[in-house]
């Protein structure tokens, strides 16, 4: 029993914390609840589309983190990623590093929920930030409070799109992340986002097979894991697009596990396992490594300074009636 008040009062700790961050972490125009008096529930539509379909696919979890960082690390959280190529514009969607992200269905539910309710007020781009929060605490993650207001662009175009893939170094990684006004510190902690879904065998087969064109697997990683993971995935063929969980032991749940993974050298991607050993990342991967409530708040910080990027507010862009098209 007086185990259980510590952990309670452990986790009202780490609540509080996330929602003053959820202040601090705001732009000038994006706030904390700024549907309450224009349109008091659209908060509470988009939670219910989302625990909808979390009741029937725990991978949406996965799939929103991933469309909210695509959409945010081009133009910004703009929701521009939502919006359909024209015979004369081939849009962000069509990219090849979009070709397989997920989630614009539930994207479009919710719109259109909302839109039942208060047409013309809530953005898409706020949607895909309130949608993304909700995944993940019904994954295991935190109940943080996501800063809204901002407005939809009007500019989508397949060859802004140039995303960090899983073999680029640290200090790229870091560069990347930096040009979006982020931190180290973020970086690492939002590849904490792997501790749910997963990757396939094409992404990271050269680490099991021909690691650096050795003709051997990474040293970097367990040799037990390298025996499992060889007899998922091929040196060549189809079997390349065998799927394989990013987090071997919890892989449906937002926790700190993905880290402790990490540290014992069984990371999937090559930058994941990257930043355990890299001398300017390595005391990151282990603060978010101890105690779960280190990792929670962290996330949700992060989570935070990630939907801030380069957003659109005030007058700016628009309000999208369907968000696959600019009004």
């Amino acid at each position: 029993m007086a185990e259980q008040r510590l952990r309670g009062g452990a986790w009202g700790v780490v609540l509080l914390l996330v929602r003053l961050m959820s202040l601090l972490h705001g732009t000038k125009a994006l706030r904390v609840g700024f549907y309450n008096n224009i349109c008091p529930g659209t908060e509470t539509i988009v939670r219910q589309v989302v625990e909808n379909r979390f009741s029937r696919d725990q991978s949406i979890t996965p799939a929103l983190l991933r469309l909210f960082f695509h959409d945010c690390f081009v133009t910004g959280c703009d929701a521009s990623l939502l919006i359909n190529s024209t015979p004369t514009n081939s849009a962000e969607k069509d990219a090849g590093a979009n070709l397989t992200v997920r989630g614009f269905d539930l994207i479009d539910t919710a719109k259109a929920a909302v839109e039942r309710v208060c047409p013309g007020m809530v953005s898409c781009a706020d949607i895909i930030a309130l949608a993304t929060r909700d995944a993940v605490r019904l994954s295991g993650g935190p109940n943080f409070a996501m800063p809204t207001g901002r407005r939809d662009g009007r500019v989508s175009r397949a060859d802004n799109v140039n995303l960090p893939g899983p073999t680029v170094s640290v200090a790229d990684a870091t560069r990347i992340f930096n040009a979006q006004g982020l931190t180290r510190n973020d970086m690492v902690t939002l590849l904490g986002a792997h501790s749910v879904g997963i990757t396939h065998c094409s992404f990271f087969h050269e680490r099991l097979w021909n690691f650096e064109g050795t003709g051997s697997a990474d040293p970097s990683m367990d040799p037990n894991l390298v025996m499992r993971l060889k007899a998922i995935c091929p040196q060549q063929g189809v079997g390349l697009g065998s799927p394989v969980n990013l987090d071997q032991a919890t892989p449906n749940i937002m926790d700190n596990t993905f880290y402790n993974q990490l540290i014992a050298r069984k990371g999937i991607l090559q930058l994941d396992q990257r930043v355990a050993t890299d001398r300017t990342t390595t005391a990151r991967v282990n603060v978010l490594a101890s105690p779960r409530s280190t990792f929670t708040a962290a996330f949700a910080a992060s989570l935070i300074r990630l939907g801030n990027v380069r957003v659109i507010e005030g007058s700016g862009g628009e309000i999208r009636k369907i968000c696959s098209r600019i009004n």
